[in-house]
């Protein structure tokens, strides 16, 4: 048997909790960083401020790069060279993005408060997320679809 093999909920075979509840963000390796995104896309979304109320207005409009289909970057390697004002996830940044969804897995462990059923890492399925109905992938649009009127495509809440 495998010492780094693991159950679908994400624990060892051996017993031992997953990384998300052993680690703090910061402790985790790239990898682990990576792994904890749990596809919604949520994070991939246009958000505009209002000019006169200052305002965050979330819309339906989705970078350029996210393939709407599997909520994932096209060129994820690139997306800060194709889109300088893609937002770099850190750490940091984490407890700083007052926009992040209570369904982010970032913010879901730096609050601890765990990672949901449907996260990939718990049920072992990278469909969850979207059978759960937490994804972009039902309603998002992609922003070469759109013209420069985004407000037909607002939110009245955050996703």
């Amino acid at each position: 048997m495998t010492t780094n093999a693991r159950t679908p909920g994400g624990a060892h075979a051996d017993g031992a909790a997953p990384f998300w509840e052993r680690k703090s963000l910061e402790q985790m390796t790239r990898d682990e960083w990576e792994s904890l995104c749990d596809g919604c896309g949520k994070c991939c979304l246009v958000k505009l401020i209002d000019d006169d109320t200052d305002e965050l207005i979330h819309t339906r409009v989705a970078c350029t790069l996210l393939d709407i289909g599997a909520c994932r970057c096209s060129n994820y390697a690139r997306r800060h060279q194709r889109v300088p004002d893609c937002i770099r996830l850190d750490p940091a940044a984490i407890t700083e993005l007052d926009w992040l969804p209570e369904t982010c897995a970032y913010r879901r462990v730096q609050e601890g408060r765990g990672l949901a059923w449907w996260h990939p890492l718990v049920s072992g399925d990278p469909s969850t997320v979207h059978a759960a109905g937490v994804s972009v992938r039902s309603f998002a649009i992609s922003e070469d679809k759109v013209d420069h009127d985004y407000a037909p495509y607002f939110l009245k809440s955050a996703p």
